[in-house]
């Protein structure tokens, strides 16, 4: 039954298409109302740190009612609490205050949406027959292709008809993603079966559920490894995206310049991904992690720091974009072998957490190191930052456990903890 899949694989496309146009389209709001690069930042410091917050504390919730119910809710809301924010400034109430209080309340939403969203994989697999590679393949595809989508589509709507429109298009997709979720997996709990016999009791207190998942991933380094890079990473990429891209467009670009170049890097990003949903049960996920973040990271950071020919910059963004997304596949994959049944929700919300916790201050990073030392100098840093995170593994021998395949990966569970 693959119709769950591809119907929560359309859901995703919808909502990140969304969300992305919303990214570019709120730090330009700001910028353009402000021309403060520090207050473009406060917009991720508001949205990011409700979102890490609710995915520490949403895993339970996330096992104990299952992650279909949370994820349709959550688009739900969603959809409400974005659409205030272009209805409150066409009536002249969008004050500054009022629109971090909104950012907020859509980052708490967002935060066990998108756990939920990623803890049905698992479901979604078993239902479709296929194997996890391949699942987390086709999702990284349609996250990069949304991506793609999503920032061309901004840097034209906000070239032109303006930031705050774009918005409404985000909200939109919140409602027709929940929309779709819910009518293409209706079935998908059934396509489960009851929880495995050899652990018929689990804690019922909230707090000893929480505890629970949090001593797993504590007793997996692969796990607790791949949280803090991605964290790490995930916190110089939004002071790039958010910041560092932005005021570079500013200076030197325009909207659709921006939009574009994140097009670019988005779609080839998800023919990587298509590559790696076909192939990625037959790459070597170590050597592959190593390359691929390479080619990704430092490069972008450079030819804009130097003023590259904005065609070397669109080069640089392709070959960046298509080895980023044989990552993701790989990651993924391996947070889903490793992790059991039972504390799926609470440790994907737990990892999830830990790779968006520092989020909230990659805007200010950004906004930091621009107004103190200058758009270059900031790009410099970011990107030399970027290396060292990433090719951190190379050194570490705990990151060559990654090579291991879901058996062997199933002997190595701690007592108890598998399904």
């Amino acid at each position: 039954m693959k119709l769950p899949l591809y119907g929560w694989l359309a859901a995703e496309t919808i909502s990140l298409v969304g969300t992305r146009i919303s990214m570019l389209a709120l730090p330009w709001f700001v910028l353009e109302t402000t021309g403060s690069p520090a207050k473009a930042g406060l917009i991720a410091l508001f949205e990011m740190t409700p979102l890490v917050l609710s995915k520490i504390f949403g895993g339970p919730i996330i096992d104990r009612i299952g992650p279909r119910r949370v994820a349709i809710a959550c688009d739900l809301g969603s959809a409400v609490v974005v659409g205030l924010i272009p209805l409150l400034y066409a009536a002249g109430l969008l004050h500054f205050p009022i629109l971090l209080a909104l950012v907020a309340l859509a980052g708490a939403l967002r935060g066990p949406g998108d756990a939920a969203k990623s803890a049905m994989i698992p479901q979604l697999v078993e239902a479709a027959g296929v194997p996890t590679e391949r699942a987390t393949g086709l999702h990284s595809f349609v996250e990069r292709t949304a991506s793609m989508l999503g920032a061309a589509a901004a840097g034209l709507l906000i070239g032109l008809v303006g930031a705050t429109d774009a918005i409404v298009i985000d909200a939109a997709s919140f409602a027709l993603g929940a929309l779709v979720l819910a009518t293409t997996t209706a079935g998908l709990t059934l396509a489960r079966g009851p929880e495995p016999a050899e652990h018929p009791a689990r804690p019922t207190r909230y707090r000893a559920q929480l505890a629970e998942g949090w001593h797993f991933l504590r007793s997996d380094r692969v796990l607790l490894g791949i949280a803090f890079m991605v964290a790490l990473t995930n916190l110089i990429d939004l002071a790039w995206s958010s910041v560092l891209m932005p005021v570079w467009g500013q200076q030197h670009a325009g909207p659709e310049t921006i939009g574009l170049l994140f097009a670019t890097f988005s779609g080839f990003s998800a023919a990587g991904s298509a590559v790696a949903a076909a192939l990625g049960n037959r790459m070597r996920r170590y050597p592959t992690y190593l390359v691929c973040f390479l080619i990704a990271g430092i490069p972008r950071f450079l030819v804009i720091a130097f003023g590259a020919p904005l065609w070397v910059v669109f080069v640089v963004f392709a070959i960046g974009g298509t080895s980023s997304g044989f990552i993701n596949p790989i990651l993924g994959a391996i947070q889903f072998e490793r992790i059991p049944a039972h504390v799926l929700g609470r440790v994907m919300s737990l990892i999830s957490a830990f790779a968006w916790g520092l989020m909230p201050l990659g805007g200010l990073l950004g906004g930091s190191l621009v107004s103190a030392f200058g758009l270059t100098t900031a790009l410099v840093a970011c990107g030399i930052a970027y290396f060292v995170v990433t090719m951190f593994p190379a050194i570490d021998p705990t990151w060559k456990q990654i090579e291991r395949r879901p058996e062997e990966a199933a002997s190595r569970l701690p007592a108890g903890a598998g399904s």
